[in-house]
């Protein structure tokens, strides 16, 4: 008696928005696990679940495909989050006190994308003049102009760092301090809540250096 076949399960028939949601999906995967050097448009279109072929058809190349699923993305992120932390310097407050309060939320802003930011400023080393920036973050620039502002307001004309420049350093203090944290601070060193509180510490000290404090109001 011959046994009736069994039907052959067919495969769905994915969407071109949904192929190119997961094409983006496994770049980002790749890039943040492997770098931009060590990511392969090969192991992101295996991770997608498409052919190279398709991946090819939807990016045009490998800087392309970061560019959309790393750097736009994370400047969407900083977009939301310095729209929540605008302080205009003609605001009143304690410098010092909002200065705190940002410096704590950055920690955990920048804790949450780090993967993301590693990928960007791994990007950069291998392909400084194809890959965007940083410095390409209108948000983040925004958000150093005002600050500046902000400073230059309650400190002296003649301050040991120019407001432009304490920014920036402070930032870049954060950052690092974030990004390399394995690195920086072994096992045992500190608690995870010390090594927060040295950064502000730091940092607020830095910036307050040379504040004017009949201003600070």
């Amino acid at each position: 008696m011959k046994h009736a076949e069994l039907p052959v399960a067919r495969k769905q028939r994915r969407s071109p928005a949904e192929i190119r949601e997961r094409i983006l999906r496994g770049a980002g995967d790749e890039f943040k696990a492997c770098g931009y050097a060590g990511a392969t448009t090969l192991n992101i279109a295996r991770r997608a679940d498409v052919t190279e072929a398709q991946l090819f058809r939807y990016f045009a190349s490998k800087s392309i495909l970061f560019r959309e699923a790393i750097f736009e993305p994370l400047v969407r992120h900083f977009d939301a989050f310095d729209a929540s932390h605008k302080i205009s310097a003609k605001e009143g407050g304690y410098l010092r006190e909002n200065t705190r309060l940002y410096i704590n939320e950055l920690q955990e802003f920048i804790s949450e994308h780090s993967k993301m930011l590693m990928s960007l400023v791994v990007a950069q080393t291998y392909a400084p003049f194809t890959m965007p920036g940083v410095s390409e973050i209108d948000s983040l620039q925004n958000y150093f102009a005002r600050g500046a502002a902000l400073m230059e307001r309650r400190t002296p004309p003649k301050a040991k760092v120019a407001p432009k420049l304490m920014v920036r350093v402070s930032f870049a203090a954060v950052l690092s301090c974030i990004l390399f944290k394995d690195w920086m601070f072994p096992a045992g060193i500190a608690s995870e809540a010390e090594i927060s509180e040295a950064i502000i510490d730091f940092v607020l000290d830095g910036i307050t250096v040379d504040l004017d404090p009949a201003l600070d109001k």
